[in-house]
């Protein structure tokens, strides 16, 4: 059996310098209780981190600056030092020296990831255009993070009210139609069903299916999708993966108590479909999670807020509730895996 640290490490990328991520990676952690159930690791720069400390006039918080793994305080947070040049940070602007330093620390923390010297990953928000500017391939997290690991991401997201995720994801709004598929839509009903029964520990998952178009099509009426397309993707999830899946239902009236409360997660078809009534309800608490992959990578729902930062104003509360989420997934997810390895290999009885 595979051994396991007893406090899991938390690996932080940095995020964009000239936002509000090293604000509330300090704000989370300032509250001693956190280091009792995790070891956070930041990957990023000394020097910038006691810039934002300073700006943001955050004190009696100090991280244990180290170059090696083997000098992690499990008693403090961590920075491990990915660069040790000085760089010029321009609160609230969006520069290339803050796309640079973002991508460098996410790519530090992605092989840390690989060569397990952390458990989980939490990202902080970054500016995916301007990354694109020095990265040409680089769309976002999910998809960056879906070339490295095992498995097929779907972004998923969390909060009390709800577990929402998306067909369909950072893509213009006119490419949806000819993205959906019957087999797109079963393979994400699929994957989000595995989801909820090996991270969340629901043993019989019920999800909702929101409609493409206004009332859901109205009977071919408003559109054909929902009967060419998403019914037979509904009815061939219960019939052949034995998935409890319902819909689809209008978007425009889905969203109340009694509906959310009815099913264990919702499938969108597009990114602003789901992301709306996720953020109305959910944006201080609410969690990204991208599921679906062999690793448990969580973030904050919130971007880079330039507007605000530097300012000591950034509520941190959606970055904590990640690395409580990503923990609590990382736990649940193996003791399902052994409890399956115990049930296929039971041990011999004696005679």
């Amino acid at each position: 059996m595979e051994k396991f640290r007893k406090k899991l490490r938390v690996g932080i990328s940095i995020g964009d310098i000239n936002g509000v991520g090293m604000e509330v990676i300090c704000k989370t952690f300032i509250d001693k209780r956190m280091l009792e159930f995790c070891t956070p690791i930041v990957f990023g720069s000394g020097k910038v981190a006691s810039y934002h400390r300073k700006v943001n006039e955050i004190k009696n918080f100090s991280f244990n600056i180290i170059d090696r793994f083997k000098d992690v305080n499990e008693k403090q947070a961590n920075l491990l030092n990915c660069w040790n040049e000085d760089v010029e940070i321009k609160l609230g602007e969006s520069t290339e020296a803050s796309a640079k330093y973002a991508f460098i620390s996410l790519e530090k923390a992605k092989e840390s990831l690989k060569n397990n010297d952390i458990d989980v990953l939490i990202t902080s928000p970054i500016n995916k255009s301007s990354i694109q500017k020095i990265q040409k391939d680089f769309i976002g997290h999910t998809e960056y993070l879906d070339q490295n690991f095992n498995g097929k991401a779907v972004m998923m997201m969390i909060s009390d009210n709800m577990k929402i995720a998306f067909v369909t994801s950072h893509v213009p709004l006119s490419e949806v139609p000819k993205l959906l598929t019957i087999e797109k839509i079963t393979e994400k009903l699929k994957s989000i069903n595995t989801t909820l029964i090996q991270d969340f520990g629901i043993r019989r998952p019920k999800i909702a299916v929101i409609g493409l178009n206004p009332h859901a099509g109205e009977d071919g009426m408003l559109g054909l999708e929902e009967e060419k397309i998403i019914i037979p993707a509904i009815q061939k999830s219960k019939e052949v993966n034995n998935i409890l899946s319902f819909g689809p239902y209008p978007a425009d009236s889905f969203f109340i108590p009694s509906n959310l409360n009815r099913f264990d997660a919702i499938l969108s078809m597009y990114h602003d479909q789901g992301l709306i009534p996720f953020k109305t309800l959910s944006f201080s608490q609410g969690v990204n999670y991208t599921s679906g992959l062999n690793i448990v990578r969580t973030s904050p729902v919130h971007g880079t807020a330039y507007d605000i930062a530097g300012k000591n104003i950034a509520n941190e509360q959606s970055f904590r509730e990640s690395v409580f989420i990503a923990c609590d997934i990382l736990k649940k997810r193996r003791a399902y895996f052994s409890l399956k390895e115990n049930s296929l290999n039971p041990k011999k009885s004696e005679d």
